[in-house]
């Protein structure tokens, strides 16, 4: 009978898509006897649709012409290469969230826009924190959809932690404030806020989640302690337009990525990293409720790259 998957062995499976594309976007670059300008132009252009990002593919192409020019080179020597590369990018923004703050509770605002995940995710990092021990409560600040209301009251209840909610149209900051007003009154570590996602109007939602700090900045002035971005992985190019609008209107001090493995278009993570240097807190490789972790910059390298997976 075969065990659960581990955490690391969900991860490799999870990336295969991405390190599958990469692989084909590099195929026929091997063929050469010597590395020569043309096959770095053409490594440096795979790597920039592999979605790495052009910064990265430079750094790689560098790394590349300085150690192999007018040498044999392999495919598995440029994975270790590309590998070697990623997780010097990530290793400074690899940053699990910590609670910290006191007084309790450490506010987490989580942001994105619909569809990204948002309202799984928060259940996910409550999970994360009932893992650890901490207190946790949930607040549904998304009042513009009945859905996300509902949604998370259902997870509440599976979780066994307490909701603060209102009614679809109602004052999201006035949810909010009942909600720190209740986790400081009954002890609890830690409070996950879920906000609305919508950007058609992007003053509108500036405006909704200025209201949020103004209130949560009367019950305690370090609130909220963490703004948290959720994004896509299947959007690819579009989740770094994405971090560029919500760093405008939110202030957003960490990203969650989700969805790894339903895309080939994995590579999005590095650029992330590459173009803002927020501190990435967890990915998400899976739909079950622990499958939202923390990531180690070397494993997640070498699945992104394709090197082989050791035990």
């Amino acid at each position: 009978m075969s065990s659960t998957p581990s955490w690391r062995e969900r991860l490799f499976g999870g990336l295969k898509r991405t390190s599958d594309r990469l692989g084909d976007n590099l195929t026929g670059l091997f063929t050469k006897a010597a590395l020569d300008d043309q096959t770095l132009d053409e490594i440096e252009e795979a790597l920039i649709v592999s979605d790495l990002g052009p910064a990265m593919a430079v750094r790689i192409r560098e790394r590349l012409a300085e150690g192999r020019f007018n040498k044999e080179l392999t495919e598995e020597y440029l994975r270790e290469i590309i590998a070697e590369e990623i997780e010097k990018v990530l290793a400074p923004v690899a940053r699990e969230l910590e609670i910290e703050a006191f007084p309790r509770p450490q506010v987490i605002l989580v942001i994105g826009v619909n569809g990204s995940g948002k309202t799984t995710t928060i259940a996910k990092l409550a999970n994360l924190f009932l893992e650890q021990d901490y207190g946790v409560m949930l607040a549904a600040g998304d009042t513009f959809r009945a859905a996300a209301i509902g949604q998370l009251k259902i997870w509440a209840e599976r979780l066994g932690v307490p909701i603060v909610s209102g009614k679809e149209g109602g004052d999201a900051a006035g949810v909010v404030f009942e909600a720190v007003k209740q986790a400081t009154e009954t002890g609890i570590d830690v409070l996950i806020v879920d906000t609305a996602g919508r950007l058609q109007n992007k003053r509108e939602l500036m405006d909704e989640l200025d209201k949020i700090r103004r209130v949560l900045g009367r019950l305690n002035p370090a609130a909220p302690h963490d703004v948290v971005l959720v994004l896509d992985a299947t959007t690819g190019q579009n989740a770094l337009s994405q971090i560029e609008v919500f760093q405008d209107v939110a202030k957003v001090t960490g990203l969650v990525m989700t969805k790894l493995d339903g895309t080939a278009r994995g590579g999005i993570l590095v650029a992330a990293a590459e173009k803002y240097r927020l501190p990435i807190h967890a990915i998400g490789v899976g739909e079950k409720i622990e499958d939202l972790r923390p990531f180690d910059p070397g494993d997640m390298a070498k699945a992104i790259a394709g090197t082989a997976y050791a035990r």
